[in-house]
């Protein structure tokens, strides 16, 4: 502002006559507005602070991942911000472009060439570096060409905005070709002995794999004529489906000194794969065999397509007082949860999709239709028979938790033709049973005991014929 000089006054003290009324009255209104109003408000509005008015600053990356698997590769980024982006594929080499506006390259992008692994399917390398002001370029060079899904997820429990980066092959990897690794079905069918890794189940588990007639005595004592075994041909296998529970970006729950559920779910879905696939007639299979995510109606959908015989999720429990444990196992419910800790528990689980980052443009809704429209009375009635042994024999190796099978809505369980069950081996977060849990030879005891519980039930409950059969694969 221009500051008067002396000289410059219109009047002068001195001159009394120079003021007239109305300029005295206008001075006077003036002085009193000044002594009753705010600084603040008194401060013209044209003039905002600048201080309380920052220029808003880029966009941060809070962490990057890299999740690879033979079925797709993953790329997470994770913001404090909603993530703005464009992309291209470009070929000749086959590469992935992506821009991110309003990021600046930080150390975080900087760490991300260092996540990919050589063993990676689809990614050969990552580069990332400043295209312009306020724009990243993330150039991915790949291994062979790719049909990409990218999408983002909004905040999540313990995640922030996420860029979502799937990469899948153009031909589909089928997980399920692995349910034969034989040459033939029928070597498949014979069973694999030779895993030195697998050790034989415990006596009391030594149930025949499908329920065998025996002959039953005559009242009068003579000798019964002998009736013919119902021994599984060598061209069918009883499909048991197991579920590693969690995976990729959902953790699942973390015990106190740091473990994940997703890894010891895996860990001992392993174990038990390989102890049924040493028995004659016998196959399982994984939803998943890595650390990667899959949808929950991928894991029912992947069930029904080999005709499983069962299909069994394996969990591991979590409570905000370390002083819970044991086991327990739960199947799908109709009509609303047993109890207020199944119903708990079931919306955990189901927020597993919201969690590990489902492409929601992509769902079939199916499937949902068809478990709608399909009546599950009968599956639920058998899946609390093999719930009932599976529970059995994990009180000959742990606490059980409850004595009884509980029952909720959970989404993993609603194949309307297979016997579900969800088991929840141990909580982890108790100190002690995450400690067993991690321990090697408890997780082959855990799988030993759920295998037990499968063969009692086969035993009582032989596989449905139509459903148990060898896939035919080529």
């Amino acid at each position: 502002m221009h500051r008067p000089t002396d000289g410059q006054h219109d009047a002068t003290p001195d001159s009394p006559t120079s003021l007239s009324r109305r300029t005295l009255l206008q001075f006077a209104g003036a002085a009193l507005v000044l002594l009753v109003s705010p600084v603040s408000a008194a401060a013209p509005k044209s003039a905002p602070n600048p201080v309380s008015n920052p220029v808003p600053k880029a966009g941060s990356l809070l962490a990057v991942r890299v999740w690879p698997a033979e079925e797709y590769t993953r790329i997470t980024l994770e913001g404090n911000q909603t993530l703005q982006f464009t992309s291209l594929q470009v070929k000749d080499p086959e590469r992935l472009v992506v821009d991110l506006e309003g990021i600046e390259l930080d150390s975080v992008l900087k760490s991300l060439p260092g996540k990919v692994m050589e063993s990676d399917p689809y990614i050969k390398l990552i580069r990332a570096g400043q295209n312009r002001p306020g724009v990243v370029r993330i150039v991915v060079e790949l291994k062979a060409e790719i049909n990409p899904q990218i999408f983002t997820l909004t905040p999540v429990g313990n995640y922030g905005h996420r860029l979502v980066l799937d990469l899948y092959p153009t031909v589909p990897v089928d997980p399920l070709l692995a349910l034969i690794e034989k040459s033939s079905p029928l070597d498949a069918a014979s069973g694999d002995t030779r895993d030195s890794e697998v050790s034989p189940p415990a006596a009391s588990t030594a149930s025949p794999t499908i329920a065998r007639n025996e002959p039953t005595p005559p009242a009068n004592g003579r000798k019964a004529d002998p009736v013919r075994r119902a021994d599984p041909p060598p061209n069918r296998l009883v499909t048991v489906m197991l579920d590693p529970g969690h995976g990729g970006e959902d953790p699942g729950a973390v015990g106190r000194r740091g473990s994940y559920e997703k890894n010891v779910t895996l860990n001992i879905a392993r174990r038990l794969k390989r102890k049924i696939d040493s028995i004659p007639g016998m196959r399982a299979l994984l939803t998943r065999d890595g650390d990667y995510f899959v949808p929950l109606a991928q894991r029912v959908t992947r069930a029904r397509r080999v005709q499983a015989d069962l299909f069994l999720s394996i969990h591991a429990d979590a409570f905000v007082k370390p002083e819970a444990r044991g086991s327990s196992v739960f199947v799908l419910s109709e009509k609303g949860a047993s109890s207020s800790a199944a119903r708990l528990l079931a919306q955990k689980e189901n927020e597993a999709d919201l969690i590990g980052g489902v492409n929601l443009a992509k769902q079939d809704s199916h499937l949902a239709r068809t478990l709608l429209d399909l009546s599950q009375a009968a599956t639920i009635n058998d899946s609390i028979k093999l719930a009932k042994q599976v529970l059995a024999a994990l009180g000959n190796i742990n606490t059980l938790h409850k004595a009884e099978v509980e029952q909720a809505g959970f989404a993993v369980l609603k194949a309307p033709d297979i016997p579900s069950i969800l088991v929840e081996t141990a909580f982890i977060s108790n100190p002690e049973e995450e400690r067993r849990l991690i321990d090697n030879r408890y997780q082959d005891k855990m799988a030993n005991a759920i295998l037990s519980g499968i063969q009692r039930y086969f035993a009582a409950n032989p596989p449905i014929q139509q459903r148990a059969r060898v896939v035919q694969l080529g």
